[in-house]
């Protein structure tokens, strides 16, 4: 079944190789962190994002059977730059952000507008040419702000520079995430 998780990894699958640098900007149980580091393969390296203990937790539990170097960094997404090795910075594959809140955890603790929108600014810097960043967005009541901004964002990109492409499930009951995915060109 197609879904916003289904998208994403397809679209990851076409740009990110064995070797790869990679970061999950969030990540939340590890379920992307896992995909990332299958995909760069023992020669890569995955950056794992978050704020939460109990989701880094989580995430290192996701992963232990994986080959890749994994990078799991206790601090928010907007600090990448700051926590990325420096010669990463403009080699990276692809850029993953899961917004909202952690799975199984506290509902009110969510990404927030602000720090988001610096950490897709960030992710845009840290990219290579040909890379690929990915946006889920959840329409919970921060995640329906995350959303605007996020769309306002990637609308203003140059287009001699990114195609941004917004997917929405338009028949879905309830409040659908959206999926953005940005190819730095």
């Amino acid at each position: 079944m197609e879904n916003a998780l289904s998208i994403v990894r397809r679209r990851l699958r076409d740009v990110v190789k064995a070797g790869d640098v990679v970061i999950d900007a969030t990540v939340g149980n590890g379920h992307d962190t896992r995909v990332l580091s299958e995909l760069v393969g023992p020669e890569g390296i995955v950056y794992g994002f978050d704020v939460q203990p109990k989701a880094l937790e989580n995430a290192r539990g996701a992963v232990t059977d994986c080959l890749a170097s994994i990078r799991f960094i206790h601090a928010g997404h907007e600090c990448m730059k700051e926590h990325i090795d420096p010669e990463h910075i403009g080699r990276v594959a692809a850029v993953v952000f899961n917004l909202g809140y952690l799975p199984g955890g506290d509902k009110t603790l969510t990404t927030a507008c602000d720090t988001t929108i610096r950490a897709i600014e960030s992710s845009l810097e840290v990219l290579y040419s040909g890379g690929v960043l990915t946006v889920v967005c959840y329409r919970h009541p921060e995640g329906q702000l995350e959303l605007t901004a996020v769309r306002e964002l990637l609308q203003a990109l140059p287009q001699s520079g990114y195609v941004c492409m917004e997917t929405a499930f338009m028949n879905q009951r309830g409040n659908p995430p959206v999926v953005f995915v940005v190819l730095k060109q």
